[in-house]
């Protein structure tokens, strides 16, 4: 039987250095981004099916289509929402949470983008409060299985980073850099580019990941909202699509 040769005697572990705590802050945003925490992310293409059924979007300019994403919608409404759900999940005042959830879950347009967010939201929560544990995840998850909040991903995600203790600044930047893996690997199952080319376009979109932290960090709850008219034209169409590869 395989036992642990660090244990002394009587049970304890022995030679346990002291924790790095921006070293598990780290782990944790690595372990919350990685593409095989099932959050239900890789059902999502984030608009980008739409815009290829449309014949609007193509290898050439699937950098320019991610970036405006980034910017004008991502930015200020998730990215915006994360930031300011983290402020509040870490004060404690879980009232401003769920309202910046439900003005969150208000900006996404049409129902396709919000059965997306709640579904990814709703899992993220689940699964959090068996993985890490702390009151303030499993008690927002109960307010959101109440249906007194709406539950969003977004929102979800800045409880998550906050009652982990994760700095806000490193929590919006880390959800941003999933989105952008999660929309290059719907752009691969897409085929509009490679594993070898997906990996230049999360490079190149790394200062845009930073520009959009920068710019969330600085709103607040009235400046919440995306204006990515085309993105969501294309999400509704999607939506009434006969064959659809993702749910978004």
């Amino acid at each position: 039987m395989y036992r642990d040769e660090t244990a002394e005697p009587g049970g304890s572990a022995r030679g346990t250095e002291a924790p790095d705590t921006d070293l598990g802050h780290l782990l944790v945003s690595l372990q919350l981004t990685d593409s095989a925490f099932p959050s239900g992310f890789y059902t999502l293409s984030h608009s980008l099916e739409g815009f290829v059924q449309e014949g609007a979007v193509d290898r050439g300019s699937l950098p320019a289509l991610l970036h405006d994403l980034l910017r004008h919608g991502v930015g200020p409404s998730d990215a915006t929402a994360l930031a300011l759900a983290h402020r509040a999940a870490a004060a404690g005042d879980w009232a401003a949470v769920a309202a910046t959830d439900r003005r969150l879950h208000a900006t996404k347009l049409n129902r396709e983008m919000r059965q997306a967010a709640t579904r990814t939201g709703r899992q993220l929560l689940d699964l959090a409060a068996e993985v890490f544990g702390t009151p303030g995840i499993a008690g927002y998850h109960r307010t959101v299985t109440a249906r007194r909040a709406p539950g969003t991903q977004a929102v979800a995600a800045g409880v998550v980073y906050a009652e982990t203790g994760v700095p806000v600044r490193q929590a919006v930047a880390a959800d941003l850099f999933a989105f952008c893996a999660s929309f290059a690997g719907a752009a691969l199952r897409l085929r509009l580019t490679d594993h070898r080319l997906a990996q230049v376009l999360l490079r190149r979109t790394a200062p845009v990941i930073e520009e959009t932290t920068r710019q969330a960090l600085t709103r607040g709850l009235d400046d919440l909202g995306a204006t990515t008219f085309a993105a969501d034209v294309m999400s509704a169409r999607h939506e009434r699509a006969e064959a659809r590869l993702f749910a978004s």
